[in-house]
Order: C-alpha cells, then sequence, then structure tokens
C-alpha cells in the first residue's frame, strides 16, 4: 500500500507539472495580456491610495538565514507598507515556503515573491537543485535542452510559492576577467546569448513565471563589481547598439516579460557624471523603453549596491530610479523614506499622473499575469521531494552531456587501452567522482590526488612516479562554488600541470572555468583536452561518457580564451 501510494504522489506531481505548463503555454504572455483592459487591475487600483499605490513599486530582501529577529523586521516592513513585493536570499525551501505564507498574510494585494534563479533555485536556497551555470549551457548546440530548463525552474519557482525570476543573465561576457559576470553569461557571442537566453526564459515563462532579462544595457565587458562600485563603460553608442543590447533587443522582440537595468556610467548614452544607468532617464526610458519599445517590466538592480548609493546618498537613488522609468525598484535601503520622497515628487509634478499609474497598473497586471490574484498559499508537504523529483535531476544529466567540449584531440583518442597502467590524477581535489567512474574501466589503475598545498618536492616525486604508466588522465577541479577565471593554484601546480601536459598520453580534463586554460600555459601540448566548464558530479559522469566512447563530445566553446581556443571550437571527433 505504500509503494502504491508512493508512485500516486509521484503520478499527482506529474499530472500537475504537466497541467500546469501546458494551461500557461496556451495564454498570452505577459506582453501580451497588457493589451488587453484587466477588471481585477483597475479594481485594485482604485482601492489603493497613492502612498499604497507608491508602495506597489519596491521589493524587500529576505532571508530564512539570518534569525527570527530578521524575519520579523522585514515582515513588520511589508505589513506597515503594504509593499508590492519581495526578493529572497539564502536559506532553506521549506523554510523560504512557510516564510513566504506567513508574509502573504500581512498584506492586501499579494505580494509578488521572486529571487535570483540564473541557475535554478540553488542559486540561493541550499538543499535544492543547481542547473548547469549559463557558460556551461553556452556550449550546448541544442537549445531545446536549454528550453526545458526553463520549464522545470519555472515549475521549481511556482511549487515554492514564487512568480518571478530575476533571470536569465543576457549579458555578452566579452572580458575574460569580467569580475561580477563571467560564467553567469551564455558567453561572448552575441548570437548564441540571445539564442540561449530566449529559450530559456520561454520555458519558465510557459511554466507561468515571470522572467527578467539582466543586466541592461549589458554588463559583460566590464572589469569593475557594480556590488563595490560604480563600473564605466566607455563604448560608443553604435558599439552598444550592435553588441551589448543586441540580446535584449532579441528578448524584447520575444516578448520577454521583465528587463533589469545594470548599475553603470554609460557616458555614450548619458554624459552626467558619476550617474548609474538605473538613475538615467536618457537610457531608461529614453532607450529602453522609447527606442527599444520595451512594454513590459522595467526593474532596478539592488538599489543597495555601492555603484548606486556611492553617489546617491540618503534616498536620493530611489527617487532618481523611479523618475528614470523603472517600474520596479528592488532592495532600497529604506522603503519608508524612498516612498516618501516619491510622494513629494509627485506634489511636484516631476512626472506625469498617466505615467506613475502605468507604472503600478503593470505591476499589478503582472501578479494577475501570475495568478495572484487567485492566491493559495504554497504546500509544504512533500516539498523537498517534489523539489528533487526524477525529471529534473535526469536533465541535469543531459545537459551536463550535451555541453562536454572536446577542443583538442580526436574522441577515439581518448579512451587510450583498457589494459594499460593508468594514472587516474585530480588536481585540487580528492577521491572524485572522475577517478571513480573512470577506475571501473581501466584494471590497473592507480589514484594521484594534488592538494592546493603540495610542495615543488612532492609535487617532483609524483612527476617521477607517474613516468611508470602508460596512460595518464588528469582533472584539473575548482572546487569553489563560484568558478573564476584564474584557479586559487600555486605557480608550482600550474607549472606542475605543465609538466605533466608534455608526456605522452595525457588526457586533461578541466572541470573549471574555460578562461582558466589561459591560466596554465603549456596545458595545449597534452594528447587531448576535454572542457566541461564547472565541477559537478554530472558533468564527471558526462566526461566520462566521452572518454569512454559511450557519448559524442557535441559541445562548442562559448568563449575565446586565446589565438589557440576560440567561440565556437571544437576537436576532431
Amino acid at each position: 500500500m505504500a509503494l502504491i501510494k508512493h508512485h500516486l504522489k509521484y503520478i499527482a506531481v506529474l499530472v500537475f507539472c504537466f497541467i500546469s505548463l501546458n494551461v500557461s503555454a496556451q495564454k498570452d504572455s505577459y506582453i501580451q495580456s497588457l493589451n488587453h483592459q484587466n477588471h481585477w487591475v483597475d479594481s485594485v487600483f482604485k482601492k489603493l491610495s497613492r502612498k499604497k499605490k507608491i508602495a506597489q513599486l519596491f521589493f524587500v530582501r529576505a532571508h530564512t538565514d539570518r534569525g527570527q529577529a530578521y524575519e520579523d523586521s522585514v515582515a513588520k516592513v511589508i505589513k506597515d507598507e503594504q509593499l508590492g513585493g519581495v526578493v529572497f536570499f539564502q536559506g532553506g525551501p521549506v523554510r523560504h515556503a512557510q516564510l513566504i505564507n506567513n508574509y502573504q498574510k500581512l498584506v492586501k494585494v499579494p505580494l509578488l515573491i521572486t529571487m535570483d534563479g540564473e541557475w535554478g533555485l540553488g542559486m540561493r536556497i541550499d538543499s535544492t537543485i543547481s542547473y548547469p551555470f549559463q557558460m556551461t549551457l553556452g556550449a550546448i548546440q541544442d537549445n531545446s535542452l536549454i528550453y526545458k530548463m526553463g520549464e522545470q525552474v519555472g515549475y521549481d519557482f511556482k511549487r515554492l510559492g514564487m512568480q518571478m525570476n530575476l533571470g536569465p543573465d543576457m549579458d555578452v561576457n566579452n572580458n575574460p576577467n569580467n569580475p561580477v559576470i563571467n560564467y553567469r553569461s551564455f558567453g561572448d557571442n552575441k548570437y548564441n546569448v540571445a539564442a540561449k537566453g530566449i529559450a530559456y526564459f520561454k520555458g519558465m515563462q510557459d511554466a507561468g513565471i515571470l522572467t527578467t532579462a539582466k543586466h541592461f544595457p549589458g554588463h559583460g565587458d566590464t572589469n569593475v563589481d557594480s556590488h563595490l562600485d560604480l563600473p564605466l563603460l566607455p563604448f560608443t553608442r553604435q558599439r552598444l547598439d550592435s553588441l551589448e543590447e543586441y540580446p535584449f533587443q532579441q528578448a524584447i522582440n520575444a516578448d520577454i516579460s521583465g528587463v533589469m537595468i545594470a548599475h553603470m556610467n554609460i557616458p555614450a548614452l548619458d554624459t552626467t557624471k558619476n550617474l548609474p544607468s538605473t538613475l538615467s532617464r536618457p537610457i531608461v526610458t529614453g532607450e529602453l523603453k522609447d527606442s527599444l519599445r520595451f512594454k513590459g517590466l522595467v526593474v532596478s538592480d539592488a538599489m543597495e549596491m555601492k555603484a548606486v548609493i556611492k553617489y546617491f546618498p540618503d534616498g536620493e537613488a530611489d527617487l532618481r530610479a523611479f523618475l528614470a522609468g523603472n517600474d520596479i525598484i528592488e532592495l532600497s535601503e529604506n522603503s519608508e523614506r524612498a516612498i516618501k520622497k516619491i510622494r513629494k515628487a509627485i506634489r511636484k509634478h516631476k512626472i506625469t499622473k498617466e505615467e506613475f499609474n502605468a507604472k503600478v497598473k503593470k505591476v499589478l497586471a503582472a501578479k494577475y499575469w501570475a495568478g495572484l490574484n487567485q492566491y493559495h498559499e504554497t504546500d509544504i508537504n512533500h516539498l523537498a521531494e517534489d523539489l528533487h523529483r526524477p525529471a529534473a535531476t535526469n536533465l541535469i544529466q543531459q545537459l551536463s552531456d550535451a555541453a562536454v567540449t572536446l577542443v583538442k584531440g580526436s574522441a577515439a583518442g581518448l579512451q587510450m587501452i583498457p589494459l594499460h597502467r593508468t594514472a587516474l590524477v585530480s588536481v585540487g581535489a580528492e577521491g572524485t567522482v572522475f577517478q571513480a567512474e573512470l577506475a571501473k574501466w581501466y584494471t590497473y589503475n592507480r589514484w594521484f590526488n594534488i592538494g592546493k598545498t603540495s610542495t615543488a618536492a612532492e609535487l617532483n616525486d609524483i612527476l617521477t612516479s607517474l613516468k611508470d604508466y602508460d596512460q595518464v588522465y588528469v582533472s584539473i577541479n575548482d572546487t569553489r562554488a563560484r568558478p573564476a577565471s584564474k584557479l586559487d593554484y600555486s605557480a608550482d601546480i600550474k607549472q606542475f600541470i605543465s609538466s605533466l601536459a608534455a608526456h605522452n598520453n595525457t588526457v586533461i580534463t578541466l572541470f573549471a572555468n574555460a578562461y582558466t586554460i589561459a591560466d596554465l600555459p603549456g596545458i595545449e601540448k597534452c594528447s587531448a583536452l576535454l572542457v566541461c566548464y564547472q565541477m559537478t558530479d554530472a558533468l564527471q559522469r558526462s566526461a566520462v561518457k566521452v572518454i569512454t566512447q559511450q557519448l559524442k563530445p557535441t559541445g562548442r566553446l562559448p568563449v575565446t580564451i586565446n589565438k589557440d581556443f576560440t567561440t565556437g571550437m571544437r576537436g576532431g571527433l
């Protein structure tokens, strides 16, 4: 009986997923819905005071990993000010769902719940699934897989009680040293970025989730983190039009529901000194709304970031963001203060009544489109199981299989000879899935583990030992949660990798940011080189499938690393 109930529960989840995806896929997009009069929106709008209308534009930060006092302080702000939405950050899935239910009880108009979920819930929430990073997805040639990922992420958001994803990232990352975008981008080819971004957000929107392309007009060629300071984008308007803005224009043409504005100073679009693009009317309204004809939700990047409050403190940034044309102002330092400033600006006719009303109605229309006009609280029962359903984990493996990129050597040359003495060398991690899976295929194998603190003497001893092996499989592993462009390896370890690559019959697999190849001179001398972009169990299994001829490597490099490894490249098959 228990087994029958278990199967029935999974069938119910699958039926719910199928119905919700198909029903939402058949209705108008959010953008299309704006063309129709909405009686619920009109009714709610008429009941709101001016102060409460302004409050609908503000979204507050929420966590479930900061204790009860923090949760209560956010609850007080939501209740007192009747804000429009909440942006969730770190915590656990059940705690998040419970807190979402609690916060929704505090407001007369349901909150729009959102989160940064570029690679799914796992970007912020522990004990949940993370899909591959967008740089990994950039290598995939079958965009229908990315659409399916969008559907699954959409299901996860809805299951948790959220209605909007602050993703995908549609920046063209053409600066390898970009400290804030980098692996979060689909790559440096604007056409690939646009196609994959559209596939991803269409999957989410067809699952009934509002989406947000970011960071307009393009954060991919910066060397400053806008969380810490104001980046300068010194390019010409022609360059911005043809490169940075291209994916956003395509996303707008494909009916994306939202666009997030970056905090960057862009003299070609607005010459005001130290003015972040978020606060610029020529950029937000002139460029995005008028020139690109975007009709959806314009969302500010976090208003607590140093790039914006450094030059416009004490609520001035919030007011300017409102007047510039943003519809949603997220993470204000003090929303009560900001609302007062905006009320005063409206009284002084610094914005037309029509423009202000349109902002509020767009937010309310988003709530209606996402189903909040018939709000139901999130069911906590079986939440963890539903978020780890087989359809999701199977798709992660499919995406990983499709991303593996052979950039040197041939697929036929990877397998070598099963009965030869085989060394399985792991750099930066010990006892990996990659080693365990490969060991099943080579009878005479020995594992070597190179730690990040290994000394030059230890590395030389291992090099000497490896001369006794007929074939050597090396994995280079980045165990950091965010894979940067340079590995946190010592110069001795990087020299060890170079020396190892020069040996005959050495196959290297990179479970790290593709840009790290440039940080490993001599790696190109190896017999074969596989790029897997990040260190996950699924990608390690995918790499073994390629090496053992179970899988054909179809991935292509999504970025240019140097003259030897360029965008779109793959090795001989």
